[in-house]
């Protein structure tokens, strides 16, 4: 009896230790990049002053900076990332399962790269080939490029910025690609440059004129 109380105790610390390997452990720093290699699970990932990068196929959780850039491999899986000054890329196929925030940084999806959620930022760029956006794009002073074959639902929104301003901004130019689609409202509170492809389909467009073009490029 007692030999099969400790096999059973051994199998219980097998699980257990499988399921805290399985998440991966968390990483918080304040000053200091974070790198996770190939293949390896993490759980979340937070620095202050310092880039985090997760290389291809690996996985984590939460993923955010204040001060650095986030970088997914190919095929990376997180659950969502954000940063305040840094640019955000995500490789081929990588996936977020909620949202992809930043306030001064760009944020770029690679080749059938996907976000479940939301990709907001308030100024940098925003470029999608051949990617998909679940919960909508936001920005205010990005321009937006959605490449051809990629897809969007929630629509798109470029916000008025707010504050103080030195002579006039230039405006946001935004361009929707090739076979791209955009489902939902497509709003502009400021004044943009707009170009649509004529294969694009797109929905509502309030705030702005499309400017018409056909080719690759506009």
């Amino acid at each position: 009896m007692k030999r099969a109380i400790l096999s059973t105790a051994a199998v219980l610390s097998l699980v257990i230790a499988f399921g805290a390997h399985a998440r991966g452990i968390d990483v918080d720093k304040v000053n200091g990049s974070i790198h996770i290699e190939s293949d390896q699970q993490a759980g979340e990932l937070s620095t202050v002053n310092g880039g985090i990068r997760v290389d291809s196929g690996g996985s984590a959780q939460k993923v955010s900076t204040v001060n650095g850039g986030i970088e997914l491999g190919d095929h990376v899986t997180v659950d969502s990332v954000e940063t305040v000054n840094g640019g955000i890329e995500l490789g081929q196929g990588a996936h977020v399962a909620r949202t992809v925030e930043a306030v001064n940084g760009h944020i770029a999806l690679a080749h059938g790269a996907d976000v479940a959620g939301k990709a907001s930022n308030v100024n940098g760029r925003i470029t999608l080939d051949a990617g998909h956006v679940g919960g909508g794009i936001e920005t205010v002073s990005g321009d937006v490029e959605i490449g051809a074959d990629s897809r969007v639902e929630g629509g798109l929104l470029v916000e008025q910025p707010h504050g103080w301003s030195w002579g006039k901004s230039k405006n946001p130019r935004i361009v929707i690609g090739p076979r791209a689609v955009v489902d939902g409202r497509i709003e502009f509170r400021r004044e943009v440059d707009l170009y649509v492809s004529d294969s694009a389909h797109v929905g509502a467009i309030t705030g702005a004129t499309p400017n018409k073009f056909s080719g690759d490029h506009p």
